[in-house]
Parts: structure tokens; C-alpha cells; sequence
């Protein structure tokens, strides 16, 4: 099984906007995420670890403005931490081996798929189509794409 980490060299490589988001817990604008309105088959990855993070076939329009997932591929791969920031009371969501902060996960989902929406910044991920999964390693995660 591949092993995910925190890559140092990655982190240096990072554009502002992700660096923000991933390493300093920023939240990009909503509506502004280049993969908001992504719809191919494929999967969602941390974009510092290459972490397995969410599969299209969980993603669906919730209309918040950021990319909406209904779970997780794999749980292990997603911490859930309590935030108080901002006067608020959230659910954080961070990837697990490179600690990038994702977003956050909210209790107003579809309830046929388990009533979570999990709300990530596009800085935070990067998209694996589902015809290049395994060339680049995620053979493994190509049944959670629903065809």
C-alpha cells in the first residue's frame, strides 16, 4: 500500500492560494474553485500527500460554491476536528497524513447518501481522471467510480 505523507518540496511549490488554504486554514472564495464545476470520473486527492481524498461519484451540486462531497473514499484518510473559529461551530475537515486542511463537513446533505456534505476547497485537491488513475498509482480506488 502506498504511503502518504507531508511533502516539504511539494509545500514549496504550492501556488499562494493553496498554500493559504492548506498550510494557514484559508477558505477560498466562493464560486472560485476550478473544480467546482468539475464532472468527469475520477478522483479527488490531497494536493500535497496525493492522499486518495473523495470520488466523483460521491460529489454532487449543493449549491454552497464550493465542490460538495457525500463521504469519503476511504475514512482513514479524513480527520474530523472541532472548530470554534469565527464565532462559529464547525466540523473541520483535514487530510490525515499531510494535515492540509480540506474544509468542512456539515449535516445538510443528500439524506439517501448518508445526509453529509462534505464542503473542500479546490486549493486543497487535485483531480485524477478516472483514465489516468492508474498510470499514476490509484488503480486500487477505481471501483469508487460509478460508470
Amino acid at each position: 500500500m502506498t504511503q502518504y505523507k507531508k511533502n516539504a518540496e511539494i509545500v514549496a511549490q504550492l501556488d499562494q492560494e493553496q498554500y493559504r488554504v492548506t498550510q494557514q486554514n484559508g477558505t477560498e472564495a466562493p464560486g472560485s474553485g476550478k473544480l467546482l464545476d468539475q464532472w468527469q470520473p475520477g478522483i479527488y486527492v490531497d494536493i500535497v500527500s496525493g492522499e486518495p481524498l473523495f470520488a466523483s461519484s460521491s460529489k454532487f451540486e449543493s449549491g454552497c460554491g464550493w465542490p460538495s462531497f457525500s463521504k469519503p473514499i476511504m475514512n482513514e484518510y479524513v480527520l474530523e476536528i472541532q472548530d470554534q473559529s469565527h464565532g462559529m461551530h464547525r466540523t473541520e475537515v483535514r487530510s490525515n497524513y499531510a494535515d492540509s486542511h480540506l474544509g468542512h463537513v456539515f449535516t445538510d446533505g443528500p439524506k439517501e447518501h448518508g445526509g453529509l456534505r462534505y464542503c473542500i476547497n479546490s486549493a486543497s485537491l487535485r483531480f485524477v481522471s478516472l483514465d489516468q488513475m492508474q498510470d499514476q498509482g490509484y488503480a486500487d480506488y477505481i471501483e469508487t467510480i460509478e460508470q
